[in-house]
């Protein structure tokens, strides 16, 4: 009988050596939304075959589609058809770092005490990466892996996976398998693992307000006519209570759950801590709920641009229109469609001297998603986590919007999804600095070990 403890343990001794091809990769600057890293995510892709290749991966291969980055897929079927096949997911592009200020720099590997900083340490190097770790063990250690394997590694998570269903339909081999385990989530705490089971979803909106053919001085027109950019200020405000949350189609929260939500170690500290918040700042008050419910379970509101006069253009004028771009994060269980009804509705009520508001939705929404992680892979998920960090993990909610997530949940219904990641509350992710915790990435590696012998036994054909 293989002793899986001691495979864990050769992962753990390799972890060291693996930040040198963490740093390899960041490297590359895998900007999915940049047209000029299009040679570079060709490059890091065709050098992941390659270390897939060298790894022990058979059909490791780059993925084309025109008008789209490369995926990568590979696998490792040597357990045979009566063991089950894993697909591991991940995404090897990266969020740009124009405009943030950063103390190290963005596209190197910078170890700092127990984090390792660098665009895409964590957000998903490091997620795929620790599977990588566990897996070469594995095949060192014994010279096979307990269950068959796939991978399959994105170029486009980061622009919203527009292409990813093309890349289903197109080589829907490489997704075929048995259970999959999606590696871009986010862990409680530094101590605490966690499994994601729910993500709000994402919708886009540009509100415009037009009042007349041409700018007109505001000395001669002021107080006699209206102001379509207080009017858009007035009715944005109609929008949120008075702690700046948005109050419109709030979601009742499930009592059960909200006692779960006590144990997700958002304190005050955490969160002026992992939200960078100045010092004076206070995190919003609970008003009858956890802050892990108000980021997870319920709609929000962010301003994401505006076109109000920028500075240098200035001038003593009532401007003919004016527009804003908003981010609305769609609750579990809601539809697009509920949530921006609400918004309209309010956003029309009552507007002064005869001003109409347009609502336009912009490209790019995605589905929010809501799961229930139950039966023998979740259970052989909760063995493997208690073994590597000590405690099953925590059933989550995030706050973000993954849309490749509710991709493979529409896709394929019928699997276990399995939701992990290195990300912490400290990571940072799509902001400067982000970082991985040393301590999560070693639990996590060791924890993929035993999840592909939890998996081999619990989903055996």
């Amino acid at each position: 009988m293989v002793d899986v403890s001691r495979i864990a343990l050769a992962a753990e001794q390799s972890v060291e050596g693996s930040f040198a091809r963490l740093g390899r990769y960041l490297a590359f600057a895998p900007i999915s939304s940049d047209p000029e890293a299009k040679p570079r995510l060709a490059a890091l892709a065709e050098t992941l075959r390659a270390d897939l290749t060298t790894l022990g991966m058979s059909r490791a291969r780059v993925l084309e589609l025109p008008d789209a980055h490369p995926c990568v897929a590979a696998e490792w079927m040597g357990a045979g058809p009566s063991a089950p096949t894993v697909l591991i997911y991940g995404h090897f592009d990266v969020q740009p770092v124009k405009g943030e200020t950063w103390t190290t720099e963005p596209h190197a590997l910078v170890r700092k005490g127990d984090r390792l900083f660098g665009r895409g340490s964590a957000d998903d190097m490091g997620g795929w990466l620790s599977h990588f770790i566990a897996m070469e063990a594995w095949l060192r250690e014994t010279g096979s892996l307990p269950c068959n394997i796939k991978i399959l590694l994105e170029g486009e998570e980061e622009i919203g996976s527009p292409n990813l269903e093309r890349f289903m339909d197109a080589h829907p081999d490489a997704f075929d398998s048995d259970a999959m385990v999606l590696t871009d989530c986010e862990n409680p705490s530094v101590d605490i693992p966690g499994l994601t089971v729910s993500l709000r979803g994402l919708l886009e909106v540009e509100v415009s307000i037009t009042s007349a053919q041409s700018d007109v001085h505001s000395g001669l027109w002021g107080n006699i006519v209206p102001d379509p950019a207080m009017a858009l200020i007035t009715q944005l405000a109609r929008l949120v209570d008075a702690d700046g949350r948005l109050k419109l189609a709030r979601r009742d929260v499930d009592p059960a759950w909200l006692v779960t939500s006590r144990d997700v170690p958002l304190t005050s500290a955490v969160i002026r801590s992992g939200a960078r918040l100045l010092e004076g700042v206070d995190p919003l008050p609970d008003r009858g709920l956890t802050p892990a419910a108000w980021v997870a379970r319920q709609p929000a509101v962010t301003v994401l641009s505006t076109t109000f006069p920028a500075p240098g253009t200035e001038k003593n004028a009532i401007r003919k229109s004016v527009s804003a771009k908003l981010s609305l994060r769609i609750a579990p269980g809601q539809t697009s469609e509920e949530l921006f009804e609400a918004v309209a509705a309010e956003l029309r009520r009552d507007v002064p001297a005869g001003l109409s508001v347009t609502l336009t939705t912009l490209p790019g929404a995605a589905s929010s998603w809501d799961y229930v992680a139950e039966g023998p892979a979740f259970d052989a998920a909760d063995r493997a986590y208690v073994a590597a960090w000590g405690r099953p993990p925590l059933r989550i909610g995030l706050g973000g919007s993954i849309p490749f997530v509710a991709l493979f949940g529409k896709r394929f219904a019928r699997l276990p999804l399995v939701l992990n990641g290195v990300i912490d509350p400290e990571t940072g992710a799509h902001g400067p600095d982000e970082s991985m915790h040393i301590g999560v990435y070693t639990k996590t590696v060791k924890a993929n070990v035993h999840l592909y012998a939890e998996l081999a036994t619990a989903l055996k054909k």
